[in-house]
């Protein structure tokens, strides 16, 4: 790798973890890990937050992504059947 790659991609600030980072704790001072009962009412509270896509911005979206997956399968399909037209003008 040349040295002017890695002086632009930030490179030659690698650091050495501190001792602080790699030293191991006693276990005993680390907090309980969180019991599992709160995981649904934490999950419903996470998806209070969500913001909801409108009727109108689901369907146009998908829409969209049906459009798009349509293109590119014909795409792939095209692309395949000239390669295979060009094989069997190779090996006929």
């Amino acid at each position: 790798m040349s040295s002017a790659f890695a002086l632009a991609a930030g490179l030659n600030s690698v650091t050495s973890p501190n001792p602080e980072e790699t030293s191991f704790s006693d276990s005993s001072t680390e907090p309980d890990p969180p019991r599992k009962t709160g995981f649904l009412t934490g999950a419903l509270d996470e998806l209070r937050l969500v913001v909801w896509p409108s009727r109108q911005q689901l369907f146009s979206e998908s829409i969209a992504v049906i459009l798009m997956v349509t293109l590119s399968a014909a795409a792939i399909a095209a692309v395949s059947r000239f390669y295979g037209w060009g094989a069997s003008q190779i090996f006929r």
